[in-house]
Parts: structure tokens; sequence; C-alpha cells
């Protein structure tokens, strides 16, 4: 077995080895003989089938794509210099700061697995969603059954504030959950920030053709979004309350804020509402209904 091979596998063994069920929100009950992640565990984790990490594991799979590379660093939760490593064991060049990087920090995914009893994701600076907890996915629907391209904050803002306003659709399934900004202005400083953060990604990775392709994207299908580029919209995420309509708890008045993560670009969103509140009432409503989809999915 070529030691490039030998090593790729190694080093899969043994993050998988140190990782807790825990700080990847897996269930911890039952015997275990090993402290670590079990292989279907992070197979499941990373989206790939059990039989591909052990192939992977034993040197007997070889030259994984740059996308399974990122799903394996994702679930294993390496750092950037171990996500490096297990890009140039599997023969891959490690990612550059010339693309927006779609890597999370271990201490963000432990803080996601922790804060589960809240409705939390993480994006990239580009907008793309990476992960979420369960609640979000119970707030706002599950991200999995999205288009694609819907799973872009900046795509989904658009498209559902000209579909409210009556405008041309192209046929796409809409957001189940519709909400209402309780800024005074339907949300447009919302959708100029993100246009905004934007301006400011493309900026710093010219080179990114996924970048630029949704930009482009977004000029050509939302006018809004041309608009506001054309002028240079400039703009900051403020701390903001929505109104979400949601098919079992009825409206849910709820504070949305937008967090930075130091040293890197991503991005964290949380909603929360007032302790005691109609609100809090729905999300503890909606938690428990995570949890029973999450038993029975097991």
């Amino acid at each position: 077995m070529p030691a490039q091979d030998a090593e790729l596998g190694r080093m899969l063994s043994t993050w998988r080895a140190r990782l807790s069920p825990a700080d990847a929100a897996l269930p911890v009950g039952g015997r275990r003989r090993a402290v670590g992640l079990r292989r279907e565990e992070l197979a499941a984790l990373a989206g790939l089938s059990v039989d591909y990490v052990v192939r992977l594991e034993q040197g007997r799979a070889r030259h994984p794509s740059d996308q399974v590379a990122t799903a394996l660093a994702r679930a294993l939760q390496l750092d950037d210099a171990e996500r490096d490593h297990l890009f140039r064991s599997a023969g891959l060049l490690p990612p550059t700061t010339a693309v927006v990087s779609r890597h999370i920090p271990p201490g963000v995914q432990r803080l996601v697995a922790r804060l589960r009893e809240t409705p939390i994701a993480v994006f990239s600076a580009s907008w793309d969603l990476l992960t979420w907890s369960p609640l979000w996915g119970s707030l706002l629907g599950d991200p999995d059954g999205w288009p694609a391209d819907e799973r872009n904050i900046v795509v989904r803002a658009f498209r559902d504030a000209r579909r409210e306003a009556g405008g041309p659709t192209d046929g796409g399934a809409g957001t189940a959950i519709r909400t209402r900004h309780l800024d005074g202005e339907g949300g447009s400083r919302f959708r100029e920030a993100l246009v905004a953060d934007l301006r400011r990604t493309l900026v710093d990775h010219p080179a990114d053709p996924r970048l630029r392709a949704l930009v482009d994207g977004l000029v050509a299908d939302e006018p809004e979004f041309a608009q506001l580029w054309a002028r240079g919209a400039v703009g900051v995420h403020e701390s903001a309350r929505k109104v979400m309509d949601h098919p079992l708890v009825g409206e849910l008045e709820l504070d949305c804020d937008v967090f930075t993560v130091p040293g890197s670009e991503l991005k964290i969103v949380a909603y929360t509402a007032a302790e005691g509140s109609p609100a809090a009432a729905g999300l503890d409503f909606l938690r428990v209904s995570a949890v029973g989809a999450e038993a029975r999915g097991r």
C-alpha cells in the first residue's frame, strides 16, 4: 500500500477515535467499546457510505474528491492545519484564501452541538448554509428539503421578497415558513446588508468562480439585488425582530442576531425569544417535536 494511502487511513482512524459523540451532537447512550465515533457515525455525519469510510481507512479507496475531503474535515471537526494534512494525504491541494472557506472550526461545531435548544445555523462568508441545529430545521423547515440554490440565504431572501411582492417567480418551492420583518421597511435593510456582505466577500475572494457565479446570477435574476448592487449599497447587520408564521405553532415573534467568528469569515445566526413569552412556548413545542422526530429516525 502506498505510504500516502496508509497515512490518510491512519489519520482518519485517529481523528475519528478522538472525537466525542456528544461534541458531534450524537446520542451517547448505550454500550460503546470506544469513546470516539463509530465508522457508521462518521459516514452519516459526512454524508458517505459506511463501506466507503472503511475502504478509506484501510487504504483501499484512493484519491477522494475535494467535496469528500471537505465533508470529512467538517465531520471530524479538524482545525485548519489538520484539514490541510487531510487534503495533502488525499493527494489534493489544500484550500486557499482565493476561494470562500466552507470550513467550520471545531469550536463552532461544538457550539452548535451544545446549543441544540436554540435555532442556530452557520453560514459561509457568501451566505451558504453550512450546518444547523435540529430546532433551526423545525422552525424554518428542514434545509435538506430546500432547493439547492436556496440554501444560500441571499438567494432565499431576495426570492422571497419578490414572491411576497407578487412579482414574477421561477416556479421554485418557496419558503414554507412565512417571515415578516418588524423593521418597518419589509426587511430592506437586511437585504442591503446581505448585498454589502457579498461585495466585501468578492473583494476578498475575486478569483472564486462559485462566488462570481452567485453574484452574476443574482444580478440577472433579482431586480432588487441588481439595483442595490449597481448603486453600491452598504449596510451592517443589526439585531432584528421578526414574526414567523409557522404551520404548527402560529405566529412567533423572535429576535434574530448575526454573530461573526473571530479569525474566521463564518457567520452564526440565532433566533431567541424572551423567557415566558408565547414565542418561547412555541419554540418549546417545536423543540419537543424535533427531539421526537430525531428519535423516530434512529
